[in-house]
């Protein structure tokens, strides 16, 4: 199939998935070498490019064109089989062990292929809701719709989902599936990822539900799995929703009949000169006008006003509930009956809940709770009193979760939040005293950037910074065995009223400053286009790696003609050799290379420079 006929097919996806019909063709599509080599640029770069999965040959090192014509055959004919995924685990927050699949290299680049198809189809239909690991959405964008929509909330309906990604329903998802794609042949591929199982303790399990967090689809299926909670917490807003504001208070509504009485008698006074009479009137204003701030203008229980929120990234999602506490109670009856019922998930009793809007609750590392200040504005204009008017209530503030920042400052060693005790990074205390400063600055700027969405980020943020100054300190004092007062004096220099350590770079001398964090901007909510069109371009802007696989001139000897594969190199120091450096630094992807077969062997038995030097003995000697 050309290459033009595929992208064409791929960009009319879109629009056939906005009008509800079913594709076909998919499994066709991937007959199309350019997909795959998408899909190998897309998994490439990553950092577990080189992890191996349940077969440890079975890398991204030594990819070449023949190895994927060899998948591309198998998958068309039917039969590609799914290697069972290496499990792992890491730990969590909480100190338990979260299970991560590592799929083979060569499962990853079918996963990949297959996702850039499925993302043609589920991407213009997500909802705006739905935050997580999509294009252009992010935590912060989930956070600033948050910040920016929900003010006014009452309650905040949390709701856990126990152990999501290992509980999908391989039935309901396929069922799901078909809602929008009649290609069996596709549905038969994505089934047998999910059925390949896991070896662990080099023993084979079945899988019979879940996908593997650490694959590469599984995100993406994940999304399309709580699609259904997205659409259905819709049809549950269309029918909660109630009015069109809060009714006012009695007492507001006689109150401001009582003012606007007195200002029509001031008038009427004015207008035949009666002035002194006014003036008795325009006091009596004032202090009805004082009486007014004070007062509540609306009713927060109107039972003829309500409102539902949603907001979900991947597994973790949060309702708000402008209403009566019932309400709330009703609505997650709703959700998790419909989860159980129609998602087959559980939801845990422990960690869910019903909170108050001003008691808050935790969200994406984030306190979420409204505020009400209770102050009174003056408008000024030209020096004069124009006009007074009340701060808004129940605002929606974001602050730094404690926990997850005592958490934070265990997990990087920086020492103890809740003491305040620092202490040295031991693993550290072996490296430059530069590698330190760079290490240390990157926490805490990573820290910096997530948490500044929040209302006096810096405020919440001061003590973490605090302990991470004096760690640092400690870390640099341990290596060079003496007092942070020795290491403030004598290691780290000030200039321009900053701290840090100068270094040499490229024959130049840089500064390298302590972070601090005045130095992080507050910046603007990101505002990403919800609606932006996804075009997948097939013919134009080749990737590096296809042009130089075409090429069959080997980037190491110089043969050619000649088959070759790409090198994934761990670090740099991996293609240190002269001749290779040159190649690898010029390359749009640093550390790959593309090398033939002798060249490959020979650089990962570590004599690459000896095989180069014996073909210039030669070509000399010749």
């Amino acid at each position: 199939m050309r290459t033009e006929v595929v992208e064409k097919r791929l960009n009319s996806l879109p629009d056939l998935s906005r009008l509800g019909k079913r594709v076909n063709g998919l499994h066709r599509l991937l007959a199309c070498p350019r997909i795959w080599e998408l899909a190998y640029e897309a998994i490439a770069p990553n950092k577990g490019a080189l992890t191996p999965g349940a077969d440890p040959n079975n890398t991204l090192d030594g990819f070449s064109l023949e190895r994927m014509t060899r998948i591309i055959t198998a998958v068309q004919d039917g039969t590609y089989r799914f290697t069972p995924v290496r499990r792992h685990y890491i730990p969590k927050t909480n100190g338990k062990l979260r299970p991560l699949g590592i799929p083979s290299a060569d499962d990853k680049l079918v996963q990949a292929a297959v996702k850039l198809v499925l993302g043609q189809i589920y991407e213009p239909i997500f909802s705006e809701n739905s935050h997580g690991f999509r294009s252009g959405h992010s935590c912060h964008t989930a956070l600033d719709q948050i910040r920016g929509k929900w003010s006014g909330v009452t309650w905040l309906v949390d709701v856990d989902i126990v152990g999501f990604f290992d509980n999908i329903d391989h039935g309901i998802l396929l069922d799901l599936l078909r809602k929008r794609i009649n290609d069996e042949d596709f549905l038969r591929l994505i089934k047998r990822m999910l059925t390949a199982g896991f070896m662990e303790d080099w023993t084979w399990h079945p899988t019979y539900s879940g996908t593997p967090q650490g694959g590469v689809i599984s995100p993406l299926l994940a999304n399309v799995y709580l699609h259904e909670l997205d659409e259905h917490t819709a049809s549950l807003k269309a029918k909660f929703d109630k009015g069109r504001g809060r009714r006012r208070t009695p007492e507001y509504r006689q109150q401001s009949k009582l003012l606007e009485k007195h200002r029509r008698h001031v008038k009427a006074l004015r207008s035949i000169g009666a002035e002194e009479a006014a003036q008795e009137h325009l006091e009596v204003i004032r202090e009805l006008h004082a009486a007014l701030i004070e007062m509540p203008c609306v009713d927060p229980f109107d039972p003829g006003f309500k409102r539902l929120l949603y907001i979900r990234y991947a597994d973790d999602f949060l309702i708000g509930i402008l209403g009566s506490k019932q309400d709330a109670a009703n609505v997650m009856a709703e959700v998790t009956a419909f989860l159980k019922s129609q998602l087959k998930l559980d939801v845990s009793e422990e960690k869910s809940g019903i909170h108050r809007a001003a008691e808050g609750t935790s969200f994406l590392g984030y306190t979420v709770h409204t505020y009400t200040s209770n102050r009174v504005l003056t408008i000024h204009r030209k020096g004069q009193c124009v006009a007074t008017r009340r701060t808004a209530s129940r605002l929606m503030q974001l602050r730094a979760d404690r926990a997850k920042l005592a958490s934070f400052v265990e997990r990087k060693k920086f020492g103890n939040y809740h003491t305040g005790q620092a202490d040295a990074i031991g693993h550290l205390t072996g490296a430059t005293d530069l590698e330190i400063l760079v290490s240390y600055n990157v926490m805490m700027r990573g820290l910096a950037e997530y948490y500044k969405r929040g209302n006096r980020w810096r405020r919440d943020l001061t003590w973490v910074s605090r302990i991470w100054w004096f760690s640092l300190m400690k870390t640099l004092a341990t290596k060079h065995k003496c007092s942070v007062n020795s290491v403030l004096n004598n290691v780290l220099t000030r200039r321009l009223g900053e701290r840090g350590l100068w270094y040499e770079n490229k024959g130049q001398r840089k500064f390298m400053r302590v972070f601090y964090l005045r130095h992080v901007s507050d910046g603007e909510p990101a505002k990403p286009d919800f609606d932006k069109e996804r075009v997948v371009t097939l013919s134009t802007g080749r990737s590096s790696f296809t042009d130089r696989l075409r090429a069959r001139t080997c980037e190491g000897c110089g043969a050619e003609d000649v088959p070759l594969e790409i090198h994934h190199a761990k670090k740099l120091a991996d293609v240190k050799h002269q001749s290779l450096a040159a190649q690898v630094k010029a390359a749009r992807t640093r550390k790959r290379v593309a090398l033939c077969v002798p060249c490959h062997h020979a650089l990962h038995a570590g004599v690459f420079q000896a095989r180069i030097d014996r073909l210039k003995a030669d070509v000399g000697a010749g």
